[in-house]
């Protein structure tokens, strides 16, 4: 499927593929360390991103996503070496709590891809990790470092992944400029807050979100950090309490 992908480079080991023409806008990030490569997130699966990482690098993939939803883990099929958190070990290997209709039901949201794929057919990834991280752990790329941290809320083994060295942090779905979702059963919003208030303690220096535009500033984590702490002094910091807007951001409870 020609032109699903869009590569974007950071810096001079970095790398950003997004894919654009969906609604999601899921963006997947490529760190090249000396001797391996770390794929941070694989989008939707509908067209087949390890073509893209090829590109770049031809130095062995780790894949690993920030959590298991289907628009991070859809590319995994194509790297057998990957990782998750473990607690979300048993929705990988085919414990996924939401139905396969309902997926494709979001996939359309707002965009039709019927044209590239038979929506039929998409089913959630299932498969057996390599490896289980827990929060601390370092995947080490040689002479890159990248440490993990389990920021439960949007998901029970939600990760962010910061790199010291350059500052550093892929925020996935914790973080972004757009709507955030903390309204499904599997969500947390009272750990939301604690994750956000885990990383903003961080000396970060650019966050890199899974979604929507990768220019977003830094500040933007103190930001959500004081909206859903004025959300939690209303008592609205649970699910049903309906959309909440900010000036760079909303969240969905």
């Amino acid at each position: 499927m020609e032109n699903w992908f869009s590569t974007k480079q950071i810096d001079e080991n970095t790398f950003v593929i997004s894919e654009p023409n969906h609604w999601e806008e899921t963006n997947c990030y490529l760190l090249v360390g000396k001797e391996n490569a770390l794929l941070i997130d694989t989008g939707l699966g509908v067209s087949d991103i390890s073509k893209e990482v090829l590109k770049i690098t031809d130095k062995p993939v780790i894949a690993v996503p920030t959590h298991v939803h289907w628009d991070h883990i859809g590319g995994l099929w194509n790297f057998p070496e990957f990782y998750v958190h473990e607690a979300e070990k048993d929705w990988i290997e085919g414990n996924f709590p939401l139905s396969n209709e309902f997926v494709r039901k979001m996939l359309v949201k707002d965009n039709n891809l019927t044209e590239r794929i038979n929506i039929d057919d998409y089913a959630v990834f299932q498969g057996n990790p390599k490896k289980i991280l827990t929060d601390g752990d370092i995947i080490d790329l040689g002479n890159r470092k990248i440490k993990v941290l389990h920021t439960p809320g949007h998901s029970p083994g939600h990760m962010c992944f910061f790199e010291e060295k350059t500052g550093y942090l892929f925020s996935g779905d914790l973080i972004y400029k757009g709507t955030l979702f903390a309204n499904y059963e599997s969500t947390d919003p009272e750990k939301y807050l604690e994750s956000v208030q885990k990383i903003s303690k961080l000396p970060v220096k650019r966050v890199f979100p899974a979604h929507h535009s990768i220019d977003i500033p830094t500040d933007i984590i103190s930001d959500v950090d004081k909206g859903l702490t004025d959300i939690k002094k209303q008592g609205k910091l649970c699910h049903g309490s309906g959309l909440f807007e900010f000036n760079q951001w909303s969240i969905i409870l």
